[in-house]
């Protein structure tokens, strides 16, 4: 038999291809939506901790289950196949045998009838019961033992199932399901297919608890945190200071550099200024500045807040992409004021330029300046081909050497334009904080444009990460920042959600 998980979805055993689909937001069923009471039985056999789900669903607003899938080619993934391409070419000896041994086909059916079982909400009873009367497990033994069992009949009959059951995402590969006339691939597909089904019901379940597992994970984390803070009135001393820094830097003005690009494309936009021009300090701002802070914060600084140590390694990840970034829109914004906005204006142009910039980041981290080399080297050349693929003029030679110069001095910490966009999206996730990042994506400041699906990935970890945390220790922060905003000035006495 194929080996089957309650944990992940049940996919093709010989198809190395095959890998799970984001599940739609929608309910998988077609016969109305589900609230928490109707959590179906698949979620028991998927989730067996609670509290270690809650967790993740209150730091991640987009999690979703997915399969567990092997490497390819990997020696998990070759033992796997060659087992299931056993199982499944014994079926089809057994079928077509003289008489047909139907010994294995009734375990598959067995195993289908539980997962179609799962599927259902409890409200269900009639298609509970429809279900069972038409795999009833001791019926279909005595038809075997008769040779009268109809295995292409009850395979129709479990896809017009399938069919009612399944989200519109999985309309298509069930209908090509239909399609298929061997009686044992069609099993395979059946079963493959039934695996997503089960892990769709588990993410739109997952859905409709989350606020309730939100709210599991504050109550549980607050508590344990108040029960550390009971012995060690000490606890929160890193906490207060690293506020207290966030409120002094909301006092201070941004350092500048002077462009030496073309103004026009590093001109910023208004949302960033509503966000970076001088404000009443208020208890959000703090908390929100103090945030952004920890995108900066030194490794060997040991004082790091205490409210935040269990999402350290995710802040330094996020502080990691952000570094990619600024890379990225850097070596994007200094080719693109030596492509002409023709060249640049094609999105194929673009995406070349960041795959080159891409695949060597990981090289970065340890040779800037080699990295750089390399980059500058390709993206000269893309720019001169492209230029010549179009009939425009190519690079001089000073231009060229004027843009391999500037794409190598982005290497430097202290270079002009990475330092600008370092800034600017600093600025722009400040803004995410404020106003949300939706609309902080809305009008983007010069240089960022082009990385924008980029930036909504990290605005929206970064959001998510501060507003849970907001949510657990806020209470915290308030008592922390009623020393540290006048009353005179803070606009609101408690901290909000972010």
């Amino acid at each position: 038999m194929p080996d089957v998980e309650d944990r992940m979805p049940l996919t093709d055993p010989g198809d190395a291809e095959c890998r799970s689909c984001r599940p739609e937001t929608s309910a998988p069923t077609r016969d109305g939506a589900s609230g928490v009471e109707d959590a179906p039985a698949c979620l028991i056999d998927t989730v067996d901790d609670v509290s270690k789900l809650s967790n993740k669903v209150g730091k991640n607003r987009g999690l979703h289950m997915e399969e567990k899938v092997s490497p390819p080619s990997s020696l998990e993934d070759k033992v796997k196949e060659t087992m299931h391409n056993a199982f499944w070419n014994h079926l089809k000896e057994q079928l077509s045998a003289t008489p047909p041994d139907f010994s294995c086909a009734l375990e598959l059916l067995k195993e289908i009838k539980e997962i179609l079982l799962s599927l259902l909400l409890p409200r269900q009873s009639r298609l509970r019961s429809e279900i069972e009367e038409a795999l009833d497990t001791e019926l279909l033994n005595q038809k075997a033992e008769h040779g009268a069992l109809n295995v292409p009949h009850l395979s129709k009959y479990i896809l017009n199932m399938m069919t009612l059951l399944c989200a519109p995402v999985r309309d298509e590969a069930v209908q090509n399901l239909e399609n298929i006339t061997d009686p044992v691939r069609l099993l395979r597909g059946i079963f493959q297919v039934l695996g997503l089904m089960k892990m769709d019901m588990v993410n739109y379940t997952i859905q409709s608890l989350q606020p309730h597992l939100q709210e599991h994970s504050i109550q549980h984390e607050r508590a344990t945190f108040q029960e550390l803070l009971n012995k060690q009135p000490s606890l929160l001393d890193h906490t207060t200071k690293w506020l207290t820094q966030a409120a002094a830097d909301l006092t201070m003005p941004l350092p500048t550099c002077p462009d030496t690009l073309d103004s026009t494309s590093m001109a910023s936009s208004s949302p960033n200024e509503a966000v970076s021009s001088p404000e009443p300090l208020s208890p959000t701002m703090v908390l929100s500045q103090g945030f952004l802070n920890l995108l900066l914060w030194d490794p060997e600084n040991e004082e790091f807040p205490e409210t935040l140590l269990m999402d350290r390694t995710r802040l330094q990840e996020l502080e990691s992409q952000l570094h990619q970034l600024t890379i990225l829109a850097s070596v994007l914004l200094v080719a693109s004021s030596f492509s002409g906005s023709v060249l640049f204006g094609s999105p194929q142009f673009v995406d070349k330029l960041k795959h080159i910039t891409k695949d060597l980041m990981e090289e970065f981290k340890s040779r800037p300046e080699e990295a750089l080399q390399t980059v500058s080297e390709q993206v000269s050349q893309e720019i001169h081909q492209s230029l010549k693929n179009m009939g425009l003029a190519a690079l001089s030679s000073d231009n060229t050497a004027s843009l391999i110069g500037q794409l190598q001095n982005i290497a430097k910490k202290e270079n002009c334009v990475r330092s600008v966009i370092d800034q600017r999206i600093h600025l722009f996730l400040k803004c995410c904080l404020v106003l949300g990042v939706q609309r902080s994506l809305l009008d983007l400041p010069g240089g960022l444009t082009v990385i924008e699906a980029e930036l909504a990935e990290l605005g929206q970890k970064f959001v998510s990460l501060t507003h849970h945390n907001q949510k657990v220790f806020g209470p915290y922060y308030t008592e922390i920042l009623k020393t540290l905003v006048p009353p005179a000035q803070a606009l609101d006495t408690e901290v909000e959600s972010i």
